[in-house]
């Protein structure tokens, strides 16, 4: 069955979304924005486009009819707005969004509504949740689940060792706001920045520290089955110490506007990143201590004859792996999903997860 998809956002992501439906035989595509000049982007691609303000919320319920599932690829506050106009032309809904108060807008929405209700379901959260509750699955007693995800520039050259891949909006959330996690069995908030590590996969050295957003839902999934759960950003050694010199130091933590300023005037973009997941479990099996990791790589790579970054590929991928097992009908059809639900290996057998199999995900065991 074909399914007629909505994508609210014609940015980066938007037109990597775009790019992998209008190849795919089992979806048509349409891609909504107020910005022409981003439209004609699309336009040229060949995808069919819509001019529609998400702001307007009657137009938007009347422009988002006739779909059978709309995606949003806005920024996260428009969150809200994208999930209501959805639940109102009765389509089932989908997004990319970080940022826990938009998902309990999200939440709150899928409680009435006749079709279902998907929020966080890019990268991380998104593909890092699903990857992390497979990984738990696998002990008979789970004592921790950390999840790592970083997306960084392959030639980092600036002191920060870093370019934007992704929304700056969205970033600054990471790092700013406080993050969910399980400490001795308990859900709580934890601070941004904090429980540094260092860790190093194929000969590069990293560091993992606390943000914002990345678990999703898993930790009220996991509350009372663990005794520690976490999310950490990956970065190149020395970008955590700036981060706390601009935010804490410089008090920037309270001028996000003009740290967005900064980022986007001093940091440079790149296609050319890398995606990196790196997941970690403990806990029993068969009354033994064991230890697994789940780690994930991907590069950039050419798709209908262009080159797309990582972070768009992953991102893209991510949503999609999900709205393809929502339209088979291997995920509810109703009501609020969540990443936990959908199982690892039916999302890497979809033909958007299949990406993230480029990206060689494997396994780790270690005895303890």
């Amino acid at each position: 069955m074909q399914w007629n998809i909505c994508i609210v956002g014609a940015g980066k992501i938007g037109q990597m979304i775009a790019t992998l439906l209008k190849t795919s035989p089992n979806y048509a595509v349409t891609v909504a924005d107020h910005d022409l000049a981003a439209l004609s982007v699309l336009k040229k691609m060949g995808v069919a486009t819509r001019q529609i303000d998400a702001g307007d919320e009657a137009g938007l319920a009347e422009g988002l009819k006739g779909f059978d599932a709309v995606i949003s690829a806005a920024p996260f506050f428009l969150t809200p707005a994208i999930a209501k106009a959805a639940s109102d032309a009765g389509a089932h809904y989908f997004d990319l969004t970080e940022d826990v108060a938009a998902t309990n807008a999200v939440r709150g929405l899928a409680q009435a509504s006749d079709t279902a209700f998907m929020p966080q379901c890019g990268l991380a959260p998104g593909f890092v949740g699903i990857a992390g509750a497979a990984l738990a699955a696998e002990f008979d007693a789970l004592d921790s689940l950390h999840m790592r995800v970083g997306a960084l520039p392959l030639y980092p050259t600036n002191a920060l060792k870093y370019n934007l891949t992704w929304s700056t909006d969205g970033l600054i959330n990471e790092y700013c706001n406080p993050c969910d996690a399980i400490v001795n069995g308990e859900r709580v908030k934890t601070a941004p920045l904090e429980d540094y590590e260092i860790l190093g996969h194929d000969g590069v050295e990293y560091e993992c520290f606390n943000t914002s957003g990345g678990l999703g839902t898993l930790p009220e999934t996991l509350e009372g089955k663990a005794r520690a759960v976490s999310y950490r950003s990956i970065r190149y050694p020395g970008h955590r110490d700036i981060l706390k010199l601009l935010l804490s130091d410089l008090g920037l933590e309270r001028r996000r506007d003009l740290l967005k300023e900064i980022f986007e005037a001093a940091l440079p973009r790149t296609d050319q990143d890398v995606v990196l997941v790196y997941c970690t479990a403990k806990g029993t099996i068969d009354g033994q201590l064991r230890e697994k990791s789940l780690i994930n790589k991907s590069f950039s790579r050419m798709i209908d004859g262009q080159v797309w970054s990582a972070i768009q590929i992953t991102t893209a991928a991510g949503v999609l792996g999900v709205v393809d097992l929502m339209r088979t009908g291997a995920l509810p059809a109703r009501g609020f999903v969540r990443q936990e639900q959908v199982k690892l290996a039916d999302f890497l057998d979809t033909e958007f997860g299949r990406l993230y199999r480029a990206g060689d995900v494997t396994e780790q065991n270690k005895a303890a």
